[in-house]
């Protein structure tokens, strides 16, 4: 057990320097999952283009630059084949050995999906489950894991949020890099100074911008929105040392 244990350790920290060296692009694969079985979600997905991503490796690219990060190309996304079948659900407790057990069965089950798919296996496996906005108009948190480089993501089947929808995905691909959250769970309010884009301001409020991690925009100490591309998304500072932007 101990040389087993010893194992899983060393991968996770050779995946850990491998994906934060930024020495070498990294291949991000995003795989469409129809989440409700609806016909717009059905229709959604097959209208997918990669260029509709695009804004993620443009706004990767951009970022890198002011820290200093100055590749040609920090991230290549590229779109997968559907797959049929959801990934496994998180315990509702969120207690420590639930989450610890769900993690392994999706690792498990990315592995088992990945075999299916053609093509050499990327980096980091996003896999967007799409729901039909009017049946789900509020949908579960998605999540991003360090340990096996993938994330699930709870996203709308509509053109008009798929700008919204790269925010969310991005924010969960950097918690893949070793990225943290930076708003509070009970409220979902980026936290100050850290979850701000500009904590600097003044006035504090309106701010203009969120910090990917903190994932909204503050309009006011009590209430933010959600930004409705990644042009109004800054990577802050303590983020950026997360992902060995900064050393």
């Amino acid at each position: 057990m101990a040389y087993l244990l010893l194992f899983v350790a060393a991968g996770a920290w050779l995946a850990r320097e491998r994906t934060t060296s930024w020495n070498e692009t990294l291949w991000i694969a995003i795989y469409p999952i129809n989440g409700d079985g609806s016909e717009i979600a059905t229709n959604y997905i097959a209208g997918l283009e990669l260029r509709q991503f695009e804004e993620l490796d443009s706004f990767i690219k951009r970022e890198a630059i002011r820290y200093g990060i100055l590749m040609d190309e920090p991230v290549r996304v590229e779109l997968g084949e559907v797959i049929q079948e959801q990934p496994p659900t998180p315990p509702a407790d969120r207690n420590m050995m639930g989450v610890m057990f769900w993690s392994l069965k999706l690792r498990y089950w990315a592995w088992r999906k990945q075999s299916l798919q053609s093509g050499p296996e990327p980096d980091i496996r996003m896999y967007v489950v799409y729901h039909d906005p009017k049946q789900n108009p509020v949908l579960a948190h998605s999540l991003g894991l360090q340990k096996g480089l993938l994330g699930v993501v709870n996203a709308f089947a509509s053109r008009s949020m798929a700008g919204s929808n790269n925010v969310v995905l991005t924010h969960e691909l950097l918690h893949t890099l070793g990225a943290k959250d930076r708003y509070d769970p009970a409220t979902t309010l980026p936290i100050y100074p850290d979850g701000y884009a500009e904590p600097n301001r003044q006035p504090l409020h309106p701010q203009d911008k969120a910090e990917i991690m903190g994932g909204r925009i503050p309009i006011s100490q009590n209430e933010a929105v959600t930004p409705r591309s990644l042009g109004r998304v800054v990577i802050g500072p303590l983020t950026a040392a997360e992902i060995r932007w900064k050393r």
